[in-house]
């Protein structure tokens, strides 16, 4: 009975990793397909192979605190606890995508661990403290950064990075010989090399920090039972990932490489990075984090410090002239325009203000975010509480 669970838990459990390779997928490679630098079977392929190495890595550290540290008795997740964790946090991260929000699946795969630790009356609260702390500083970490970025960098990083396409495709294959080669097309140029690159780079390291954060999701319950050990686990968890990629990601490839171009390439840069970077540092000291959350408060950070570069310190202090947060402030050197220096009185050179996020979508969206884990949290107590299979 006991080896027919824990085959019932592998492929609960690869069933949300497939989800996860699905849902990220496209975040991390939409600008890349969408600026035609690289193909969706190759963006799924870079996906299973930089998720992995991320999982296998520093993923570890998050399976490790979600499935031995969250908990202080690891002898809660028997199999049922652990397929039935598995099941909260697939059907939370269902509503999420029914309400078309892409849910934080870290956070609610803690939601629902925390929900078993409370009903077994073992949670550490130290540790779940130390979460939610950093689930609250890492947001406000990004939004300064990019601001910081946005109001004094931007201008020049565009320069570098944008991809300005010639036409034809960027590399002629060579099947001449035994061995296909990629050559560089006749017509493409440095400036477009180096922006193709940077945007694949960039997908790369979104796609590696996905999996230090993202592969406890679906592995640390079983983990944490002792049932399957940490390699197979990871292993399992990234084929699942790499099929999702292949398949359900090739439609998220499609809408974030044709919605991409609402956010400049140069600020969708900027956002990955970012959000990236905090992820992976949390992932270093076992913090599963929320990506889709620090690269929303990120987005508005660039907004506003791109949006607020010709203006005073004091009228932004102040609040006399209201900074419109825009899409078009963001894209101003997309368009090849020259910025006001920055305190300049005359703001001609701004754009007229846009949406850079509508209000009613962010708050749809942040309310999500905070709804799906509560879901997660909630049906994980009640049910360990109250049904009496499970003997807490």
């Amino acid at each position: 009975m006991s080896n027919v669970l824990l085959v019932a838990g592998v492929l609960v459990s690869m069933f949300v990793a497939y989800n996860i390779g699905g849902s990220t997928t496209g975040p991390a490679f939409g600008p890349a397909v969408g600026a035609d630098a690289i193909s969706k079977p190759v963006a799924a392929g870079l996906m299973g192979v930089f998720f992995f190495i991320g999982a296998w890595t520093l993923g570890r550290n998050v399976v490790t605190k979600l499935g031995s540290e969250l908990v202080v008795d690891t002898g809660i997740f028997t199999l049922e606890a652990s397929i039935a964790v598995l099941f909260f946090i697939g059907i939370a991260l269902l509503v999420g995508n029914v309400f078309g929000v892409p849910a934080s699946t870290s956070m609610t795969a803690v939601g629902a661990i925390a929900g078993l630790g409370l009903a077994g009356d073992v949670l550490d609260l130290a540790v779940m403290g130390e979460i939610v702390i950093w689930w609250v500083v890492s947001p406000i970490i990004g939004f300064w950064v990019s601001l910081i970025i946005g109001r004094y960098f931007y201008a020049r990083l565009n320069e570098k990075v944008a991809i300005e396409r010639s036409p034809g495709p960027l590399f002629d294959i060579d099947r001449s010989g035994f061995v296909p080669i990629p050559r560089v097309h006749q017509t493409t140029n440095r400036r477009e090399l180096v922006g193709t690159f940077t945007v694949v780079a960039i997908g790369c390291l979104m796609a590696f920090s996905s999996g230090t954060s993202n592969i406890a999701n679906a592995v640390a319950p079983l983990v944490g039972s002792g049932e399957l050990a940490m390699n197979p686990a990871i292993i399992f968890g990234g084929i699942a990932v790499t099929i999702g990629a292949f398949t359900i990601a090739r439609r998220t490839l499609e809408t974030m490489g044709s919605d991409i171009t609402e956010l400049p390439l140069t600020a969708a840069i900027v956002v990955a990075t970012v959000s990236s970077a905090l992820v992976v540092f949390l992932s270093a000291i076992g913090i599963p984090a929320s990506f889709v959350i620090i690269a929303t408060v990120s987005i508005v950070g660039l907004g506003w410090g791109r949006a607020t570069r010709p203006m005073t310190v004091p009228e932004v202090v102040t609040g006399d002239e209201g900074p419109p947060v825009t899409v078009d402030a963001l894209a101003a050197d997309e368009e090849g325009e020259t910025l006001a220096p920055i305190g300049a009185e005359d703001a001609e050179d701004i754009p007229s203000p846009g949406a850079l996020f509508n209000p009613v979508t962010t708050a749809r969206v942040v309310m999500m975010q905070n709804v799906v884990p509560v879901i997660a949290t909630v049906g994980a107590y009640l049910t360990f509480r109250f049904v009496p299979i499970f003997g807490f």
